[in-house]
Order: structure tokens, then sequence, then C-alpha cells
């Protein structure tokens, strides 16, 4: 009992200086909730089903990834392919570990993608994963889908935070180059989204350069894996970002007060354990990305510190 008193007086201190991170339809945002690629812990990852899954949980923004087809279509996927864990091929059957990249989704037409099912395996890293049949969405379809659910129930307008999936060795074999690929993601969210809902990410710091060159109104996020540090981390990229976005163990309390001090929002991913969550709270953290967005409501972190209804 005195632990959990003791943790939530120091979750109510930390926060005591800081303001919500944005205010939308009369509720303050304090911590932004991303559920990665949906709620991959809870249901097919990067499928509408997921995402709603996700939205069930009062997530702030929604995670996804992005690969390209053959016709120059935008498909929801983390990889360019079709995962052996959880993706059957187009005639219904598993797909071998060692022939997965053989069904390479940049040398298919969005036709032929859409027949292959990535919801109804069992994926074996997720046992709590509702399982449901579903192909590989459009981003078209998905912004579709969760706009028309956003205005059905009347929930706070989400944000969407899009990974574009490139990297040298994969240029014009599994994606388009970083530019044409950027382009093409440009092109489909304008119109469809008011930019200030939307951030783009990636780890591919070429991706991150052209956007902020060419698109400079466009929230970025640095995607960081590597140990080489903040400082030099920021120097190959040649410009400060609007988050830090890296992987959590990277992070320490002093850490992230050194990325506050140069004006980035620290969003580290992926988060599932409630205690490390709690601990990254604890030492200011602006968001997490979490495959388990229930888990957050069941930690000490103060709800209206999440999400707080203007009275």
């Amino acid at each position: 009992m005195r632990l959990t008193l003791l943790l939530l007086i120091s979750f109510i201190v930390s926060c005591e200086s800081k303001k919500p991170l944005w205010t939308v339809n009369e509720t303050k945002i304090w911590l932004d909730l991303q559920g990665h690629r949906g709620a991959r812990g809870l249901a097919p990852e990067n499928s509408l089903p997921g995402f709603l899954k996700a939205l069930s949980y009062n997530v702030t923004t929604l995670e996804m990834d992005l690969a390209v087809t053959k016709d120059g279509q935008l498909v929801v996927s983390h990889e360019p392919w079709f995962s052996h864990l959880f993706c059957k091929d187009s005639f219904g059957n598993p797909i071998a570990e060692d022939s997965a990249r053989d069904f390479n989704i940049y040398q298919m037409t969005y036709a032929e993608v859409s027949r292959f099912d990535c919801g109804s395996i069992q994926n074996p890293r997720f046992p709590e994963q509702e399982l449901v049949s579903s192909p590989k969405p459009l981003l078209t379809e998905i912004v579709g889908g969760i706009e028309q659910y956003l205005e059905k129930t009347g929930k706070f307008a989400v944000r969407y935070n899009i990974e574009i999936k490139s990297q040298p060795e994969g240029d014009d074999i599994f994606h388009p180059s970083p530019n044409e690929f950027s382009d093409l993601v440009y092109k489909t969210i304008d119109g469809r989204i008011d930019w200030n809902r939307v951030s783009i990410q990636s780890f591919d710091f070429r991706v991150l350069q052209y956007f902020n060159e060419k698109y400079p109104e466009v929230k970025l996020a640095a995607l960081v894996e590597n140990q080489n540090g903040l400082d030099a981390n920021l120097e190959a990229l040649g410009f400060t970002p609007e988050i830090y976005s890296c992987y959590y163990k990277l992070l320490d309390r002093e850490t992230v007060k050194q990325i506050h001090e140069k004006g980035m929002l620290v969003i580290p991913w992926t988060v599932n354990e409630i205690a490390e969550m709690e601990q990254l709270y604890d030492w200011g953290v602006d968001g997490i990305i979490t495959d388990y967005p229930d888990r957050i409501w069941q930690s000490q972190i103060p709800p209206n510190k999440i999400i707080e209804p203007v009275p």
C-alpha cells in the first residue's frame, strides 16, 4: 500500500510542470498512448480490426507501417513481404520461413496482395490475439475505416504515426527510392487527414531528411535502435526532428532530460510490461508505443494524466 502511494505521489509530482501535448474535442492529451501496429498483442497487426481494438482502449495515436505494391498502392504492412509467422498465401496455405521474401509486395499488384490472409494464424509471440481473417489493407482503407468509426462513435480524433519502411539495400527491390516513397505517402495522405494529426517516422534517415526539406510542415520522428548516442544520431540526421523515438531500453532519466533540452518529445518503443511503462512515465517520457494498450490502464499511471476531459 505504501509503495503504491509513493508511486502515485512520484507520478503526480513528475508531471506538475508539464503541459498537455494537445487538446482535441474538449479532451486534454497528457501522454501519447500509441497502439503499435494497432494493438498487435490483442488482434492481428496492421489490420482494421486491430486498429479498432486499439481505439477501444482509448489510444491517442495509431502507429502503422507502409509498403508499396507494383502498381503504386500503399499497403499497411510491417514487412515488404508476407511473414511466415502469421500469413497464408493466396491459396490458403502456410508460408515457409525460407520462402517468405519471395512473396515480395513490391513485385505484386494490390489485387494479388489482397488474396493473402494475415489474420487467421496465431502469431506465436502474441497468444492473446483475437484472430480474424484479414488481408493486408490499403492505407486509404484504414484511414477511411478509422475516420468513419470516429465519426460514428463521437470519439476524439486520434493521430496517425506512419512509418515509412525502407533501407538502402532494399531500394528498387522491396520498395521505391526514399524520395519516390515519401512523395507517394505525402500525396496519399494530403487532403485525407489534417497534417496536424500525422507524424512520419522512419529508421531510414534519408526519408526524414527528404521530408524535412520538401515537406517542412510535417512532424517527423527519428526511429533509433542503435547505441550511437543522442548527439551522434542528430548529427547524422542533420536537423532536430519533433520526436525522438528510440528503443525504450536506450533511455534513462538523464537521457530523457537531454532529449527534452534539445526541444524534442520522447516517445519510446515497444513497451509491453506495466512496470516499464510506469518507470518511463516517471522519467518524463511524452508517449509510449505498445502492443498492449490495455495494460497502461492497469498501471499506477493516473488515468487523468493520460487523457483528461476538459470541464
